[in-house]
């Protein structure tokens, strides 16, 4: 009786050792995959704000006939930086300004860019803003 409990001696401790590896490679597989969402997330919502950003800027043109202050937008989006480029419309758009607004961000190391345009009738606020 004595040699049947011998035979299967250390068994359980094999067993352990072996569920303790696979829990921990579920559990690193689980926290990359967190750190893969989390990085995801961040990206999309540099984009967000970098589209709020532009977004903004075009309604303000189109509004105001100005850009939003450049202590405005850094007090709102202090991490975006936008630029604003004003061109002639052409073909049926011509009589029309084109107005293309480029925020840039950044996730991680990871650079965001979002580019919006719109054409509106309003002369050139731009000229206006540099005098």
């Amino acid at each position: 009786m004595l040699d049947k409990n011998v035979k299967y001696k250390g068994y359980l401790l094999v067993e352990i050792i072996v569920s303790i590896a696979i829990l921990g490679i579920l559990i690193l597989a689980f926290a990359m995959s967190l750190n893969g969402f989390a990085r995801f997330n961040r990206v999309q919502l540099v984009r967000q704000q970098c589209a709020a950003a532009a977004q903004a800027q075009l309604d303000s043109i189109a509004t105001t006939g100005k850009p939003i202050p450049d202590e405005d937008f850094q007090r709102l989006w202090p991490k975006l930086s936008v630029s604003i480029k004003q061109s002639d419309g052409t073909g049926q758009w011509q009589g029309l300004n084109l107005f293309e607004v480029e925020a840039n961000g950044m996730s991680f190391s990871q650079p965001v860019k979002v580019q919006l345009s719109r054409y509106m009738a309003i002369e050139s606020p731009l000229a206006e803003q540099e005098l």
